[in-house]
């Protein structure tokens, strides 16, 4: 019987060791801290200064993104005319989060409840993004003036000439790749506009919809009644769960952001807080993107966003809590959704080495179909295409791998899609039925061009390698001043090699997870310690460890009954001297 590293290849890529001469002239910094940061490209004094103190360098004036000034201008204008104003989300949680913020901003200078109003689309019913039918009812049925886009827009040109032709004017702001023509709208603000100023191209919507606040703060300071600090717990959960870059602004963002949020003046995130298990004070990036973050995704998913801006929004301790626990409700089903149509995907595919994977069927959920394809993504290592069949259209969710950018790939066979958008790795699109033979033949086509000759496998990136015998708490606080770690400023992965292993065995409702005990002192001076180590979803291993593996972690902390110890996050093994990276 082979072990399961024999049957899976996997890449283990270690980064480059750091020049001696960065090393000496930095001695002063702990090697393995140091280490790090130079693999995230933070080399220079004064950037390592300013990373571990939350510092970011660059200007933030908002005013340097590109048609900011427009915007303040046509929002100053709406509100000299008593124009409705509407704040166009999107349903996941940065669409959700930049929605309220940025109508609480726009109530925050002096603006009846009424004249500025949130509006978040029907996933099932209207899809993402901006919507004509939805733009003529919020025209003639709210007498709107305005309106206001967050996390959505940037693609959606033909929904703009449709509010323009009824009156309706239009101010984008999102944070998605370009389409080739931008919409026609009063102004467009997104970093990655190629002649915008601003040096952070990468924030997360609730990030643009702040800077938005900011920059009618700074213009109207009369008018001000709120406190931008108070949107920043706000800002770190949607660029969080958005799996925006946590470096530069977005990080400094979040730092801010997460002690606004450990302070819980919410009475929505106190609830949400509490039915995730968490503790208001002991908050962490980590606490919003697998506590808070699904909690807020699963409303749009499983039945409305609204439910989710509702509860970020309440003021009422007993409205929030019941919202809280309808959120934790629709996150426990929208958990057993993703596990049932992704074992109906697996089983729909034909050919796993296929260059991409396109899967569809009438039950699929579009609230959950991205997170299937994620699945099917990462068990095969392909980009994967789900499809959610109506009666003429499709809908569907699309997940990549770095060697493949998706949307770029919908870019080439546009004139088949009624739209598309989304980022190099993540996408999604709507379709006409009739036209999906003709998608499936080209996008196989372009992938299988794109993907030729690649030994496409996962790669697991390590930062270095390092003794288990010098894992204890001095490091694992050394480590901390990288917080908030996430996309892009990733939890340090490290690999050792050649550790013992004292016990193992197979935990979990399904044997799944394998939990171990390793010798962490083996000689050199260090007395005989074990630590104690869980590697998920690699309970296959349970009847063929050897006794000595060397093995791919994280270092994180277990709490069990008060008591506080370290423990390692495996996220790879391979029996001790095994090539492969």
């Amino acid at each position: 019987m082979k072990r399961p590293d024999e049957l899976r290849a996997t890449t283990w890529q270690i980064a480059p060791p750091i020049p001696a001469e960065i090393r000496q002239n930095l001695s002063h910094i702990h090697p393995v801290l140091l280490q790090i940061l130079y693999n995230r490209g933070v080399v220079e004094p004064g950037d390592i200064q300013s990373f571990l103190d939350g510092r970011y360098l660059h200007s933030t004036d908002p005013f340097l993104l590109q048609d900011m000034d427009k915007a303040v201008a046509r929002i100053q204008q709406a509100i000299a005319n008593d124009e409705r104003i509407i704040v166009y989300g999107d349903f996941d949680a940065d669409g959700v989060t930049a929605t309220v913020l940025l109508t609480e901003a726009l109530r925050g200078l002096g603006l009846d409840r009424d004249k500025v109003q949130p509006y978040i689309p029907d996933r099932v019913d209207e899809g993402y993004g901006l919507n004509i039918e939805a733009l003529t009812a919020l025209k003639e049925e709210k007498e709107a003036g305005l309106v206001i886009s967050v996390d959505c827009g940037i693609r959606s040109v033909a929904e703009v000439e449709h509010a323009n032709r009824i009156g309706l004017d239009m101010i984008i702001t999102d944070h998605h790749s370009l389409g080739p023509v931008l919409p026609p709208a009063a102004a467009i603000v997104n970093p990655k506009r190629p002649s915008s100023e601003y040096p952070e191209k990468m924030l997360a919507g609730v990030g643009i919809a702040y800077k938005l606040a900011q920059a009618l703060a700074q213009t109207m300071p009369d008018r001000v009644q709120f406190n931008e600090s108070d949107l920043l717990d706000l800002v770190a959960v949607g660029t969080v769960a958005d799996l925006a870059p946590l470096l530069g602004e977005n990080r400094q963002l979040v730092i801010n952001g997460l002690g606004v949020l450990n302070k819980a003046q919410r009475p929505g995130v106190a609830s949400l807080i509490r039915v995730s298990n968490l503790r208001a004070g002991g908050l962490t990036a980590e606490s919003i993107g697998f506590g808070l973050g699904p909690r807020i995704n699963a409303a749009g998913r499983i039945n409305h966003a609204y439910d989710a801006a509702k509860l970020l929004a309440a003021n009422n301790t007993l409205v929030a809590d019941q919202l809280a626990h309808k959120l934790n409700e629709l996150n426990r089903k929208r958990q057993e959704l993703t596990a049932d149509l992704s074992a109906q995907a697996e089983a729909m595919v034909e050919n796993p080495a296929a260059p991409i994977l396109i899967v569809g069927a009438d039950n699929f959920m579009s609230g959950v179909v991205g997170l299937v394809a994620s699945r099917l993504a990462e068990k095969y290592y392909r980009p994967a295409i789900i499809l959610e069949h109506g009666d003429e259209e499709s809908r569907a969710s699309c997940r990549s791998i770095p060697e493949f950018h998706i949307t770029d790939a919908l870019d080439e066979v546009a004139d088949l899609l009624v739209r598309h958008g989304g980022h190099a790795q993540a996408a999604g699109f709507t379709i006409l039925n009739e036209n999906l033979p003709e998608f499936t033949e080209r996008v196989t086509a372009i992938a299988a061009a794109k993907l030729d000759g690649l030994d496409l496998q996962p790669t697991v990136t390590i930062d270095m390698e390092l003794d288990v015998e010098s894992i204890d708490w001095a490091l694992y606080e050394t480590l901390a001043q990288l917080e908030p770690t996430g996309y892009a400023n990733a939890t340090p992965v490290f690999l050792s090699r050649g550790v013992e292993v004292t016990s193992h065995r197979a935990v979990g409702s399904d044997g799944n997870h394998l939990q171990l005990r390793l010798n962490s002192g083996t000689g050199g001076g260090y007395a005989y310690r074990e630590l104690s180590a869980i590697a998920f979803r690699q309970g296959a291993w349970v009847n063929s460890l050897p006794q000595y593996i060397d093995i791919v972690y994280t270092i994180g902390v277990n709490e069990w009954n008060g008591r506080r110890s370290l423990q390692l996050m495996v996220q790879d093994i391979r029996s001790a001297g095994m090539t492969g990276d």
